[in-house]
């Protein structure tokens, strides 16, 4: 059996303790990194990270083949602490709409929606986390929206070309 590589490997739920064992998006990243065989790849952004370690599982095989290209476009991410906070801002907003949107359907969404304002939190490892927690179901609608959301949250990076600390936010429309 020939050696696993990030060409060969099947990408599935939970942590594995090497490569042989499966990997998730975000173990995938850290081969692709270069780096040792981790869910926590220090080239990829905290809050891209939380959110895809966490949907990663939330999904059927089938879709999680979709994560593939993510994982390749996650490394070299991992941006200043401005971007970082802007990232775990963008996840928050769009965990709000998500829970507004559940809660105004179910009684129970309501609760739990009580319950997951509670431990919201802007530090990255928790926003990634509320953002899975406020998809209900995945269907291809809610699977469409996420991995829009991830690129939206790729496409904010630093405006490295003029040399300035100025933060792309355009996503977030607060500027233009």
């Amino acid at each position: 059996m020939s050696p696993i590589s990030y060409q060969t490997i099947k990408l599935s739920r939970g942590r594995h303790s090497s490569p042989e064992h499966g990997a998730c998006v975000m173990e995938l990243a850290s081969m692709l990194a270069g780096e040792g065989f981790s869910d926590h790849p220090r080239s990829v952004s905290r809050p891209i990270a939380s959110f895809l370690r966490g949907y990663n599982d939330l999904l059927d095989d089938r879709r999680r083949g979709d994560l593939y290209g993510y994982a390749a476009q996650a490394v070299g991410t991992a941006g200043p602490p401005a971007v970082e906070e802007a990232r775990a801002a963008r996840l928050l907003a769009w965990a709000d709409q998500q829970w507004e949107r559940r809660a105004s359907h179910s009684l129970l969404d309501r609760v739990r929606l009580r319950r997951a304002y509670k431990e919201r939190s802007a530090d990255p490892e928790p926003a990634g986390t509320y953002a899975v927690y406020a998809i209900r179901k995945v269907n291809d609608e809610t699977h469409a929206a996420a991995l829009a959301l991830v690129d939206e949250l790729i496409a904010m990076r630093s405006a490295s070309s003029s040399g300035s600390e100025r933060v792309e936010l355009a996503a977030l429309g607060e500027l233009g």
